[in-house]
């Protein structure tokens, strides 16, 4: 079942001075998210995304262009609707945007608060979300006591406080070092395995992609440029945008001084096979060339596991009698596709 859905949605600001252009942020995109997915949107400074998230929250109204929750289109409702509606969508912020005043406990109530739930509602809880983010022991603390991971964390009970059906997470690990951007994504993980919550990711980073993402779409200059499952497009980025993305994660194909580097190094004949879950292994390309009895050496790329399911390019030094490698490659070709081949050294 469709939960979001986007429609020919175009947001359009006024010009910055006078006689410039009008700002066209989100360009007459079309989007779909499913219930219990979790979908990520990457593209890089100003493409678009962080405004698809305030449009689908209500913070912003489209120019043109329909935004839908559960089937009702949000742009036609009224003060009371959206309320109602903000309390079903639960929100995560890059800085976290915690009350310092208040402690753990009192920023996690809070949306509960406003919300005038019963007090004892309140206490109840904000106790089982500390003890499902790991931090009922700092319930006492105040924000200034905590680590960034800690406090993302508060972000994350904050947002869960109203039970929501969507969570929006806008940049939610780029303030995180490495350890801790893996501890959270692990969080928002359980978040939609266990609650049935579903996560629209906003991010720069391809890498939590990967870690999180059911699906990706890639934005540029305001439009989605392409989407599809994170393996598919991770194996076999089209788009030139993507491709850079893909790139920052995934060892590609050597070029300029990279490849000068690894020639200088390497005698023989270099080539490089792409593999694919479902179409071929690693394994099936050392079979083929051992087979002709050449030697190799993998010197650059490898395999990436996108949970369970593996692509990769494989860059490797053959050596041997030239008829045998001849044979090996034409073997080798037959199992996985041959994208490059030097066969100078």
């Amino acid at each position: 079942m469709t939960l979001i859905r986007l429609r020919g949605v175009t947001k359009t600001y006024p010009p910055a001075r006078k006689g410039a252009e009008p700002v066209i942020a989100v360009d007459d995109v079309d989007l779909d998210v499913a219930a219990g997915e979790v979908c990520g949107i990457v593209g890089y400074s100003g493409a678009g995304k962080s405004t698809v998230l305030r449009l689908v929250n209500a913070l912003e109204k489209p120019t043109s262009g329909s935004v839908e929750v559960d089937g009702a289109d949000i742009t036609r409702f009224g003060e009371r609707e959206l309320r109602a509606l903000r309390g079903d969508i639960g929100m995560i912020f890059q800085q976290f945007d915690l009350f310092d005043s208040r402690t753990v406990a009192g920023n996690v109530a809070y949306p509960l608060e406003v919300a005038r739930r019963p007090k004892g509602e309140i206490t109840a809880r904000v106790a089982e979300l500390l003890e499902f983010v790991g931090l009922s022991g700092k319930a006492g603390s105040h924000p200034e006591q905590l680590s960034g991971g800690q406090k993302q964390r508060v972000g994350i009970a904050r947002a869960l406080a109203t039970n929501p059906r969507i969570l929006l997470a806008d940049e939610a690990t780029s303030a995180l070092d490495p350890d801790t951007t893996a501890e959270v994504l692990a969080l928002l993980r359980r978040v939609n395995r266990e609650l049935g919550v579903t996560i629209l990711v906003i991010t720069h980073e391809m890498d939590v992609v990967r870690s999180i993402a059911d699906r990706v779409i890639v934005m540029d200059g305001g439009r989605i440029i392409e989407q599809g499952a994170v393996f598919d497009i991770l194996s076999a980025p089209a788009q030139t945008a993507t491709r850079r993305f893909v790139s920052s994660i995934v060892e590609d194909v050597p070029r300029g001084e990279q490849w000068q580097a690894l020639r200088a190094r390497h005698p023989g004949r270099i080539v490089t096979f792409t593999v694919r879950d479902g179409d071929v292994t690693q394994a099936d390309v050392f079979a083929a060339l051992s087979a002709e009895g050449v030697r190799f050496e993998l010197i650059h790329g490898g395999i990436n596991d996108i949970r369970g399911r593996v692509f990769g390019h494989l860059t490797l030094a053959l050596t041997g009698d030239p008829a045998a490698l001849d044979r090996a490659v034409a073997a080798a070709g037959a199992v996985a596709p041959l994208i490059e081949e030097d066969a100078r050294g």
